[in-house]
């Protein structure tokens, strides 16, 4: 072996220690270059699981808001399903007495009846859960029919004395006193119909039969007579149709009061009273020469009147309260006119009837699943007829209130008997009504 010198042995030594440090730095710059890296891909990694975590937290807040509405509907439903487990049927509506000029009978809302008294339905719990989130209420449910034939009778008494002449004194009476006493007997039997266009939202048509008679007893004192006099009078036709609406305004409950609004519009397809013919040879006004009394009674008012009101219930187990408020409009007629027994025709010019402000409330209590009783009172209040822009004479504001007792009984899940009887209260009421319907859900 070739000995070396020291001059070699040192460049030697340079040279080495020259490649080292070479090596050493490349390896540095190498390692420094993968740590950017590496750190670079780590933060891409979290903002991408940053995103997929916020994407994440959108679809379980979506989820949660999804979870509330289904708890709210379902809370609405049972809500709901207790009402109709708890409420009762019975009270039903009464027509009043007709009016001078045969003004539109009064007609308190239907729902007193049928939303006290319909017996509770489990079609909510028989159907599938999508069915549950469709708002339910106490109306007719969607696209179910119900069928309703009714009866009703009422009977009606009056007595009237007239005084025509003058007094010299108290006791001594110059002229004629006229004593009568009416008697009235009304039979109205009726198909109505209702349909749900929605859980909230549902259609009315009735369609009345009316059949009427009237007894008059009278006797003129003072006359040279001592018998009664008797004019009776009767008259059967339809009556006039009606059709109406009402829509749930709100998600009632157990500890909440369900409001519902309600239009109603009456016809004039009745037999209109100033057709028939009346009983005066000549002229009925200034002139008379007979009763004054129609020969064929009428059966509809001869008006058209709209009718919008609120009406509430409210379930306190094991009863239902319920209410209404309405307001009647009667549109007035022009150009009115009426025969007399001669067949002339007597001009009597515009007619308006007043207009009816009217209130019922009550409550109904579950006996059992099946029978139910209810009470409740009925107040209206109508104003002045008036003619050519003026009361007419003898017209004065009315007052009808009639205390309501009724009961029903659930027959099968589709039909319920309900039966209703009226007090009046007032002597323009009815003495007495009763009220017969049979609902058939379809």
């Amino acid at each position: 072996m070739k000995k070396l010198s020291k001059k070699q042995v040192f460049v030697n030594f340079f040279h080495l220690t020259t490649a080292l440090c070479c090596c050493t730095h490349a390896n540095a710059q190498e390692s420094q270059g993968i740590s950017a890296s590496q750190r670079s891909w780590e933060l891409q990694s979290l903002q991408e699981e940053i995103t997929l975590q916020g994407r994440r937290l959108e679809m379980l807040q979506r989820e949660l808001s999804a979870q509330q509405a289904r708890y709210g509907a379902l809370r609405r439903a049972i809500d709901a399903d207790a009402l109709l487990d708890r409420r009762g049927r019975g009270i039903d509506a009464v027509d009043n007495q007709a009016l001078p000029l045969q003004a539109p009978t009064v007609r308190i809302d239907d729902e007193v009846s049928r939303s006290v008294g319909s017996a509770p339905s489990r079609q909510l719990k028989e159907s599938p859960a999508s069915t549950l989130f469709e708002q339910p209420g106490v109306l007719t449910q969607k696209g179910h029919f119900t069928l309703e034939p009714s009866f009703q009778y009422g009977y009606s008494s009056n007595n009237r004395v007239a005084l025509v002449g003058y007094t010299v004194i108290p006791a001594l009476l110059v002229g004629l006193i006229d004593v009568r006493e009416i008697k009235r007997n009304t039979l109205t039997a009726a198909l109505s119909g209702r349909y749900g266009v929605s859980n909230r939202f549902e259609v009315e048509a009735k369609l009345p039969y009316v059949y009427r008679t009237d007894s008059t007893v009278s006797r003129e004192i003072f006359t040279g007579s001592a018998n009664d006099r008797v004019f009776d009078t009767s008259g059967k036709a339809m009556g006039d149709a009606e059709l109406g609406a009402r829509y749930q305004l709100n998600d009632g409950g157990v500890d909440r009061p369900y409001f519902i609004g309600t239009l109603r519009f009456k016809s004039r397809t009745g037999r209109d009273p100033f057709s028939v013919v009346t009983d005066c040879t000549t002229r009925c006004i200034g002139n008379t020469t007979g009763t004054g009394l129609p020969l064929d009674l009428p059966t509809g008012s001869g008006f058209y009147s709209l009718q919008p009101g609120l009406t509430w219930l409210f379930a306190s187990d094991p009863a239902v309260f319920f209410g209404s408020f309405t307001y009647t409009h009667n549109f007035k007629r022009d150009n009115v006119s009426r025969t007399v027994l001669g067949g002339e025709r007597e001009m009597i010019g515009s007619v308006a009837p007043g207009d009816i402000l009217g209130t019922n409330f009550g409550l109904g209590l579950a006996l059992n699943d099946k029978s139910s009783l209810s009470v409740g009172f009925d107040f209206s209040s109508i104003g002045r007829t008036r003619q050519n822009s003026l009361p007419v004479a003898g017209s004065v504001r009315m007052l009808l209130a009639t205390m309501l007792l009724g009961y029903s009984y659930r027959l099968t899940d589709k039909t319920t008997l309900s039966v209703a009887v009226g007090a009046g209260l007032t002597r323009d009421t009815p003495d007495v009504s009763l009220n017969i319907k049979l609902p058939i859900s379809f």
